[in-house]
Parts: C-alpha cells; structure tokens; sequence
C-alpha cells in the first residue's frame, strides 16, 4: 500500500507530495537501440541521470486532468508532450515516484511514470483491440493451465496450488478453462474466449494499459484478474506464476542474490501495474470489488 501526504498551497490547486513507497527494481535495456521493451510493452528513457529539480507538485488543468510540475516546470513525455493523467491519485502517485528520487533520477524505478508515458505517447500506435488482443493471447498459453507429470512432487504441487485458483474464476466469469499435460494446452470453449474479450473491454485504455502490463509479468490472464479481484496479493500471484522455479530452488537451492533480485524485480512490476489499474479503471468489477471492502 502507498501513503502520502500533501498541503494545498495559496492557488487551491497546487498539492505537495511527500512520501511514497516504492520498491527499487531494475526495467528495460541501456541500449540506445532498443527503444522500447518488448516484454513490458514500455518505452523507458535513459536508466538515470542526476536530479535538476528540489519540489515536486500536482495542479489540476483545464479539462479535469492532473499534470506534474517539476518546481517550476511541467513535466513532459519522452516525446516532448504534456504528462496529464486522468485522476488526482494518479497523479499524487506519480509525483511521488519524482518526489522520491534523491541524487539521481532512477527511471527504472518509477514504473507508474513509465506506463502513463505509454498511454500518453503510445509509440507502438496500439488501440484498445490490439491491447485486448495481446492480452488474450495470453489465455491460450496461461501459466497455471500446463501442467507437469513429472517430478510427481510438482504435479501435486501444481495441483494444490493452481485448481483452486482455476475454480475460482471459472465460477467468478463463468467459464470454462481446464488444465492440460500436453504441450498444446487445454481446448477452451470459444464462449469463454468471448467472455473475457468482453471483460476486458470493459476497461478504458489506461487500465487496459496497465492490466495487460500485469498479465505480461505473470504470464496469465487467470492470476492476473484474480489480482486485480483482489483475490490474490501481489505476493501470491508472483508465488503462483514461479511455481515450478520455487519447486526447483526448494529442492535444489538457489543462486541467493539472483533469485531474490529477480522476485523482488517481478513483485515491484506487478505491484505497480495493479496500482495503475486500479487508479485508472473504471471497470465493474473493480468497481464492484472496491465497495465490497
């Protein structure tokens, strides 16, 4: 959870942002030639470089929408265009990212930044349909439907762990899934293909942005909305999605600081893009999920 605190200056619009926690984690490549990750779908700017600015602000623009102020200046996309996002909280939430670098600006941890610049500039020039279908191709791959016969110790593990999680949104979307052993996975019924096509139309395109961030991350569309259901924690739903790698490091151990490094990087990328989506959305279901806490 992030908390922050802000006082309203003499406009009445201006709110200083002062804490945030965020987890540090490592995103994308140096390389100037690959402009955009493929695996995060994001564009991420230079890895770091040092701090021009002391205060950081939010102001509420013409229109409704929320824009960064870096002291005295706006702050800009990576294509030179206006940061607005849509509400106040995700805007609090990203000036925090900004408020809470020290020396050096660290991009690759601000990954709230990073998924409103992707909506904002959309360097891919993707559409809410190439977004749903991206997600959905997801489905017919999805981490917890293939299953392992062998070792018997994951297959058991598997079964305990991911059935539950597959009855549950069966019975959540009523749909069919099912697991498989081979290695063309399940038969999903086209009804249910629907019926998550349509779910997922639900939500505008800066949700959809991030929802689909998370579905990357976990490979699977079943974790993936059994998180942002609030099903699942962040912690849970990584657990599920590295299931086999958790077996193996338990029975064969693990490179200490790789493996720690590598989990604490997917719970970082998993943890923002849910936050994206729930400031962002305006779908049912969280909606829905929201009043009932």
């Amino acid at each position: 959870k992030w908390k922050t605190c802000f006082r309203i200056n003499n406009s009445g619009n201006n709110y200083r942002v002062k804490k945030l926690l965020i987890f540090p984690t490592k995103l994308g490549s140096s390389n100037n030639s690959e402009m955009y990750s493929l695996q995060l779908r994001t564009f991420p700017p230079p890895t770091q470089r040092k701090k021009f600015y002391q205060n950081v602000s939010i102001s509420q623009s013409e229109g409704g929408v929320f824009e960064i102020n870096l002291d005295h200046r706006k702050l800009k996309t990576p294509q030179g265009k206006l940061f607005t996002v849509p509400s106040e909280a995700l805007a609090i939430a990203v000036a925090t990212e900004w408020d809470s670098q020290r020396e050096t600006i660290k991009f690759y941890t601000m990954h709230l930044t990073t998924l409103c610049n992707t909506v904002l500039d959309n360097p891919t020039d993707r559409t809410k349909d190439k977004l749903i279908t991206a997600a959905l191709k997801f489905l017919e791959t999805d981490t917890v439907c293939y299953r392992s016969e062998d070792p018997p110790g994951l297959m058991e593990l598997q079964k305990n762990e991911w059935d539950p999680i597959l009855d549950w949104i069966e019975k959540r979307y009523n749909v069919v899934i099912g697991s498989s052993f081979s290695i063309m996975g399940p038969s999903i019924p086209q009804e249910s293909k629907d019926t998550f096509q349509q779910h997922l139309a639900s939500y505008n395109n800066w949700a959809l942005t991030g929802l689909e961030f998370v579905i990357t991350q976990l490979k699977s569309i079943v974790l993936s909305l059994a998180l942002i259901d609030r099903h699942l924690t962040v912690e849970k739903a990584v657990l599920l999605s590295r299931l086999e790698e958790a077996y193996q490091i338990q029975h064969w151990g693990n490179v200490e600081w790789a493996h720690e490094y590598d989990l604490q990087e997917l719970q970082a990328r998993t943890a923002a893009g849910t936050l994206f989506v729930h400031l962002c959305s305006e779908s049912s279901t969280v909606k829905h999920k929201l009043l009932q806490d």
